[in-house]
């Protein structure tokens, strides 16, 4: 009977399979119910007293051998097999298309870039204003007739949407202390009529710098280096004289067209330039609303609509194009980075 256990040690030893059916099969055929190992077991009353010890001591083991074999078996063939029919239900039926960045955040971004290359922060403030940071602290009088140059969603006599992100810039004036150089990026609200070159809503990204000693000279100099960043050194610059109650002088800084190259066209209404951002020195009103001492201190803020600089650097005749979500017009963007 000892020579039977070494006989189906050596058995069991030498099975191998990686099919289930055959793990299964000889798990019966040596530890089911009339199993070569079980019989074993069954004939132990049979061994002399003797050697009934060390009979016992052999078969368990032979028994533990034969248990841990299948159970490995089974393990790697049932490994094997996952390996083999693993389907990921999530992917789709076409290649996924990749995406691309809006044009708009693109261009934001490369704003952003070529002013913090000159110490200017980047600065965010709420949507929905109050009317001290959206008008009057930016020298718009109650019932003054520069408060219609803005026509303006009103949420109720105290609230509205913003109707640019100068309002981000009273905040930061009221709550740092010069000197303050940052940029205000966001979205701003206006009612206006939907066209090719306007919207009821778009983007601004504007501009503060305060300190002792700013002139009108620093600011062109800025606008200049911005332009000729964004645009390439080939671009141009003219300032002509304008008005905006938050500053004083004021002037709108025009950059020669990009899609004519100043030939003229339709965007530019044929006159080979095209306005980008409005600018000034602060007026000293506003200073002083924002606790800020203009006899000590002045500066210069400018403010640039995202869609105008996206239409001259893409050369995009329609600024309804930005808010379409026409995936042939957004597709063009992919390797803008």
């Amino acid at each position: 009977m000892f020579d039977q256990i070494d006989i189906i040690q050596q058995e069991v030893n030498q099975f191998s399979s990686k099919e289930l059916s055959e793990i299964e099969n000889f798990r019966i055929a040596y530890l089911g119910k009339k199993g070569k190992i079980t019989l074993l077991f069954q004939s132990f009353r049979e061994v002399p007293v003797e050697h009934k010890k060390e009979f016992g001591q052999k078969l368990n083991i032979l028994k533990n051998s034969a248990s841990e074999k299948v159970n490995i078996l089974k393990a790697e063939a049932v490994k094997s097999a996952n390996k083999k029919s693993v389907i990921d239900y999530s992917l789709t039926a076409q290649p996924t298309n990749l995406g691309t960045r809006h044009p708009i955040s693109i261009i934001k971004e490369q704003i952003i870039n070529i002013f913090s290359q000159i110490g200017f922060s980047v600065s965010e403030g709420p949507e929905i204003e109050d009317d001290w940071h959206n008008f009057t602290a930016l020298n718009f009088p109650e019932e003054h007739p520069a408060r219609d140059m803005q026509d303006t969603f009103f949420i109720n006599k105290e609230m509205a949407l913003r109707t640019h992100t100068s309002s981000v810039q009273v905040r930061v004036m009221e709550n740092e202390k010069p000197p303050i150089r940052t940029i205000s990026p966001g979205r701003v609200y206006r009612n206006e009529a939907i066209s090719a070159r306007a919207h009821c809503f778009f983007h601004q990204v504007e501009g503060l710098y305060i300190d002792k000693d700013v002139s009108f000279a620093d600011m062109k100099q800025t606008l200049l280096f911005f332009t000729k960043a964004m645009f390439g050194e080939h671009a141009k610059i003219r300032l002509r004289p304008s008005y905006f109650p938050f500053t004083e002088p004021s002037a709108e800084l025009d950059v020669s067209c990009t899609i004519c190259k100043g030939k003229g066209c339709n965007v530019c209404k044929y006159s080979g330039w095209l306005e980008i951002m409005g600018c000034g020195m602060v007026d000293p009103n506003v200073l002083e609303n924002c606790n800020i001492d203009p006899k000590t201190y002045s500066g210069y803020a400018f403010g640039m609509g995202i869609e105008r600089i996206a239409q001259l650097k893409y050369e995009v005749n329609d600024l309804r194009l930005y808010s379409e979500n026409d995936l042939r017009f957004l597709r063009q963007f992919k390797s803008a980075y």
